[in-house]
This record gives C-alpha cells, sequence and structure tokens, in this order.
C-alpha cells in the first residue's frame, strides 16, 4: 500500500506537494469515499477519482539527455527561454516529464528526464551521494596548491565549505592560459562547481556534467537524448540505496 498523495504524483495529477493540497481540499474520492487525510494508504486496484474523474497511472519513464549550453532544466521559463523539453519529439513533450535535479543554463551534459517522482527524489536528495562528475576548463595555469585546497574544500555563498568527492587536474595549456580539471560532487548546490573554481581565482569558461553515477555521454550527441535501460534505472536504485 502507498500513500494517496504518491499515487497522485504517480498519475501524473501533480506533484506530490500539489497533490496534497488537492486532498486537503477535499478533491479526492476512494472507493467512492472522499478522503481528506494525507496518510491515507491505498492500494493500485482501489478505484481513485480526482474531481469526478478516475485516475489512470501513467508509465514511468526515464531518459538521459545531453543538454547544450542555452537551455535552461525547467519545464517552463518566465524569460521565455528555451527549456531542455524544447529538445524532445513531439511525443515526449505531450508526456509531464521534468528534469531530474538541474543544469545551469551555461553548463552542458548529462541530465536526466523522467516522470518518476520518486526516483527523482531519490537521485537528488543528498543522503544518497550520487556522484556527478564534471569537465571545468577553467582561466589561468592551476598551480597544485590551488588542486590541494579545492580536495579540502572551500567556502561559497558566505559561510557553506563545499567539498569535492574528487578533484584531478586533466590538462594545463599554457597557450591559452587555461586549465582543465575533473571535479567530482555528490552534493548540488546551485552554480556551485563555479563558485567553487572563483573562490580559487580560477572562474570557468566552459563546464560540462560528463557522468552521472556510472552513465555517461557515450553515443548520445549534444541535444540528442535516449531513453535508460531497466536494468540501468535498476542500478540507479541499487548504487543509492547503498550509499545510504
Amino acid at each position: 500500500m502507498e500513500r494517496l498523495q504518491k499515487i497522485l504524483a504517480q498519475a501524473n495529477i501533480a506533484s506530490r506537494r500539489k497533490s496534497e493540497e488537492i486532498i486537503l481540499e477535499g478533491r479526492v474520492k476512494v472507493n467512492g469515499v472522499i478522503v481528506k487525510e494525507l496518510g491515507f494508504k491505498v492500494n493500485r486496484s482501489d478505484q481513485i477519482e480526482v474531481d469526478g474523474k478516475p485516475i489512470e497511472l501513467a508509465e514511468h519513464l526515464y531518459f538521459l539527455l545531453n543538454k547544450p549550453t542555452g537551455f535552461v532544466s525547467t519545464t517552463s521559463d518566465e524569460k521565455s527561454r528555451k527549456t531542455v523539453l524544447d529538445l524532445l519529439t513531439e511525443e515526449h513533450r505531450d508526456i509531464r516529464l521534468y528534469p531530474v535535479g538541474r543544469l545551469d543554463f551555461d553548463t552542458a551534459g548529462i541530465l536526466l528526464l523522467t516522470n518518476d517522482g520518486d526516483f527523482t527524489n531519490r537521485m537528488t536528495h543528498p543522503e544518497h551521494e550520487i556522484e556527478k562528475e564534471y569537465l571545468a576548463r577553467v582561466e589561468g595555469i592551476v598551480i597544485r596548491k590551488k588542486i590541494v585546497q579545492l580536495r579540502k574544500g572551500v567556502t561559497i555563498d558566505g559561510d557553506y565549505l563545499a567539498v569535492p568527492k574528487e578533484v584531478r587536474l586533466i590538462e594545463l595549456n599554457k597557450d591559452q592560459q587555461s586549465t582543465l580539471i575533473s571535479i567530482t560532487l555528490t552534493e548540488g548546490r546551485n552554480k556551485q562547481v563555479r563558485k567553487m573554481m572563483e573562490a580559487i581565482g580560477h572562474p570557468v569558461k566552459k563546464l560540462t556534467r560528463i557522468r552521472y553515477d556510472f552513465l555517461t555521454l557515450e553515443g548520445v550527441e549534444r541535444g540528442a537524448y535516449r531513453p535508460l535501460k531497466v536494468h540501468e534505472v535498476k542500478k540507479l536504485y541499487a548504487n543509492s540505496s547503498s550509499k545510504k
């Protein structure tokens, strides 16, 4: 048995929080009886109605998108900028998909899309420590002392100590006076990599997320996407459970 608001979210009626509001407003019936209790549990065989209409549980879908820069990782944008949903085919735009977490407007790389709220919560909650690896091309030549500083952690957002899972120096380009660095995080604060590099005096010129747990960009061109395989979804769940 599962909580009623969870079932409503899985049926793409609304987000879980919005589903709770719908329940409290008395708009939901279970087997013909109005339910206003948020902890109420139901079976999938129960007849559930919202505003007098029976709900249908949507098939859960999961996609890996190679996001280009110039797209926002939301389902809509108040500035009328293009969203990642604009990269989908018409068939998939008609499904209530949404990004799992975010990539900045000017950051490219792996972004997962789904209509599964539980999956999104599992992938984005810090306690599950899902690894995300970024390649950052930064201004200037980063000396070893700065790499050590990064590994120990740097303060961003005033008082937050950002400690990466791993930092690797990939390339020094003395001609262009830039450095390529790999940074792996298990958290996802807003513009975290950019703020960390600014903290050591080397602003980011180009940033790409190249890995999400075990998933990479292999075989997916920039701006394209593919469905996740069943075993990939299961492995993501398994890996997040093992780190809880």
